[in-house]
């Protein structure tokens, strides 16, 4: 039950990458489902990339604009979701959705409400105790601020995704402090390509580091760029490491909802939405 944000900074650091990651790694309890939503304004990465553009623009997130502007979003989000769970040989049990992004930056513009509309789609589905579904948001590098940030400001949890390269930490370090400062309760994930040590990259950011996923180029390329599966890839250091990862994030979750009781529960103990 936990709805999760990913966001990045300037130049590559992986946010897509890892998104798929964690989504083919959740642990689901039976019944339960994941979204892996791309609500990245400045474009998909996973049409062209793990889906190798074999679905067109026929799905995704820019399908969603007139939907919600016609009150029909929800209906319309459910005929919009691709199935990535199928394994080879095996039957698929459709537990693992992804949403794709926009094709062009141009038609985020466009999605203008709707923003508001996913965000509390997203929390009602993840509320949902029996048949329900986890939710991860890709973000990307700019989505965490501007009109699609109510996705951020609405999820159980915003994690950073850096890299422990100068570079990198220097972008995250104005990014990390402003969101801080708007949404608070922020964590990293870092993405261990270079040589700083977790407990330096949370003194520089002043934030947890959260997760961390190995910096594996070849692994990372079959989620990325649709590259072939080596053996064993669900065994790889890569997928281990998500997997360790979502064990860490959900528990992340929990602890913040139970923080956050009162808030949750209304009267009679139902869920009344998230808190900003």
């Amino acid at each position: 039950m936990s709805v999760i944000a990913l966001a990045g900074c300037s130049g590559a650091p992986g946010v897509t990458t890892s998104a798929l990651a964690l989504l083919l790694s959740w642990p689901l309890q039976p019944g339960r489902r994941m979204v892996l939503a791309e609500c990245d304004p400045d474009g998909s990465g996973v049409l062209y990339g793990l889906l190798q553009g074999s679905v067109g623009d026929r799905y995704g997130l820019r399908n969603l604009s007139v939907a919600s502007r016609k009150g029909e979003l929800v209906e319309a989000f459910w005929r919009q979701l691709i199935d990535v769970s199928a394994e080879e040989g095996k039957q698929s049990p459709h537990n693992r959705l992804v949403l794709p992004g926009v094709t062009d930056p141009a038609q985020a513009a466009g999605l203008g409400p709707a923003w508001e509309a996913m965000s509390q789609l997203f929390t009602g589905i993840g509320e949902q105790p029996v048949d329900g579904h986890d939710v991860l948001i890709d973000l990307g590098r700019n989505g965490a601020f501007g009109p699609s940030a109510v996705l951020a400001q609405r999820a159980d949890a915003l994690i950073v995704v850096v890299r422990n390269t100068v570079r990198s930490l220097q972008a995250a370090q104005v990014r990390i402090e402003a969101l801080e400062e708007r949404i608070g309760n922020v964590g990293v994930l870092m993405i261990d390509e270079g040589p700083y040590p977790v407990g330096e990259v949370q003194r520089v950011l002043r934030a947890p580091v959260v997760a961390t996923l190995p910096y594996v180029p070849r692994e990372a390329r079959v989620l990325s760029d649709g590259a072939e599966q080596p053996r064993n890839f669900t065994k790889s250091p890569l997928m281990k490491a998500a997997r360790s990862a979502c064990t860490v994030l959900e528990q992340r979750v929990a602890m913040r909802r139970a923080r956050l009781a009162p808030r949750y529960a209304g009267p009679s103990g139902g869920a009344v939405g998230h808190a900003g």
